[in-house]
């Protein structure tokens, strides 16, 4: 049986895979995991993306906390960074959004912190799945007055943005911005706070109906922004996904600055300001050979884990390291907050720019970003890890990586989110590597459908 929890929480199409009862049990069983050590009445915080899933799943989750004794405060929509920091600063015992992050808006997912504002380990996550399994046996439900209340606290998201300004207290009154919020959370949060620190600011993708959200704008959708900042002559562009825990930029010429060249520019930044905790910055094996060799010419060691945002932040609070992420935009400045966070990380990147005087496209400089291709593969989600069990794509994966031995590389793994198997290789030639990951992602796709 598949593992009910991905790389990022619970993910599905809302209202099928993702129904109003699982998220009714996922709330019981998150709360009743997270808070039963608690002597005193337990509180979870719960904030959504813009999805028009959001309030029913919310009211669904928010029913199973009550039923299992616990309190629920819901914030409304919010940032996934914004929950995490809340769950801190109120010392409640755990918080959750409902959200499914860069995806299209029929997803939707649902995902815990713990009391410290940290996503939960998989023996935390293994421990909820084993309790709804059974079915939520031996859980005594109380009635009467141990039953849970829900709170409305619509006004609290302000409070992350006092936090984010007072974090990064940067000028930005020099700086044209123009920013495309993904029709999502950040559509309010990150406008507010780069008016409050003075922007030039232009702002798109602001108006979400519950049903446009990722839907061809944010930060997998680029093209929109790189013209933008070009026809306004802006001095960058800022674009967020669904949740805001990631964040891309894009130069004054309108060209990509991705989550390596961001890591890049800011982790030198902190290395010559003697911020950057024992000169390491943590990535995944998804980033670009680049920032490697960038990490050689500064003096920055690099340290590598499998692809997800929680193994990163996993091996920064093992070994004390401040900066780590991933190319697609999620930065974790873990001296800052728990998780990735969107508008944190265009605050740091801002601040290098005003403090060096310095255009982005000059500080993206700092690392050649190698030619990568990155093609995704189609395929039934209960199949996806089970993709070299198929001899024809297996013989196909390793003819490739003797074609590209010494002079790139191929890695193949399954998405921990959605449907689909991702073919990346990296090379010389971008219209070559492009091609053959083309055809190995379509011959997947069609030995496995």
């Amino acid at each position: 049986m598949a593992r009910m929890f991905g790389t990022d929480g619970v993910r599905g199409v809302a209202g099928t895979e993702l129904t109003i009862e699982l998220a009714m049990k996922l709330g019981q069983a998150g709360a009743y995991v997270l808070t039963k050590e608690q002597s005193h009445q337990p509180t979870i915080i719960i904030g959504c993306d813009t999805r028009i899933s959001g309030g029913m799943l919310a009211n669904a989750l928010m029913a199973g906390i009550c039923s299992v004794g616990a309190n629920a405060i819901f914030v409304g929509v919010a940032p996934t960074p914004a929950i995490a920091y809340l769950t801190r600063k109120h010392k409640v015992d755990a918080g959750v959004v409902i959200s499914a992050s860069h995806n299209p808006m029929e997803f939707n997912g649902i995902k815990f912190f713990n009391g410290d504002g940290y996503k939960l380990s998989d023996q935390l996550e293994d421990e909820i799945e084993a309790l709804i399994r059974n079915d939520m046996e031996d859980v005594v439900f109380p009635i009467g007055p141990g039953i849970g209340r829900v709170e409305y606290r619509f006004d609290i998201v302000d409070e992350y943005i006092a936090f984010e300004k007072k974090t990064v207290p940067v000028d930005l009154s020099a700086l044209k911005i123009v920013v495309d919020c993904a029709e999502g959370a950040s559509s309010y949060t990150s406008v507010k706070t780069l008016k409050d620190l003075g922007a030039n600011l232009i702002a798109i993708h602001t108006n979400p109906d519950g049903t446009n959200i990722n839907s061809n704008c944010g930060s997998t959708h680029m093209d929109e922004l790189c013209a933008r900042v070009v026809s306004e002559k802006a001095d960058i562009g800022i674009a967020f996904d669904g949740d805001a825990d990631r964040m891309l930029a894009v130069d004054e010429n309108g060209k990509l600055v991705d989550g390596d060249q961001i890591m890049a520019i800011c982790g030198n930044f902190l290395k010559e300001n003697g911020k950057l905790a024992k000169d390491t910055i943590v990535v995944t094996v998804m980033t670009n050979l680049g920032f490697s060799l960038m990490g050689e010419k500064q003096g920055i060691h690099v340290e590598k884990t499998k692809v997800g945002d929680r193994y990163v932040l996993e091996n920064m609070l093992e070994n004390g390291y401040n900066l780590g992420g991933e190319q697609s935009g999620h930065v974790i400045f873990l001296d800052d907050n728990t998780t990735g966070d969107g508008l944190l990380s265009a605050l740091h990147l801002l601040q290098v720019m005003v403090e060096t005087k310095k255009k982005l496209s000059e500080l993206a400089q700092i690392m050649e970003v190698l030619p990568q291709a990155l093609v995704n593969a189609k395929v039934p989600n209960h199949k996806k890890e089970s993709y070299m069990e198929y001899s024809e794509i297996a013989e196909a994966i390793g003819e490739l990586e003797k074609k590209f031995a010494g002079e790139g590389r191929v890695l193949i793994r399954p998405s921990g989110t959605e449907p689909l198997v991702r073919v990346m290789i990296e090379g010389k030639n971008q219209e070559v590597i492009q091609q053959e990951a083309k055809q190995l992602a379509d011959l997947i796709t069609k030995v496995m459908l």
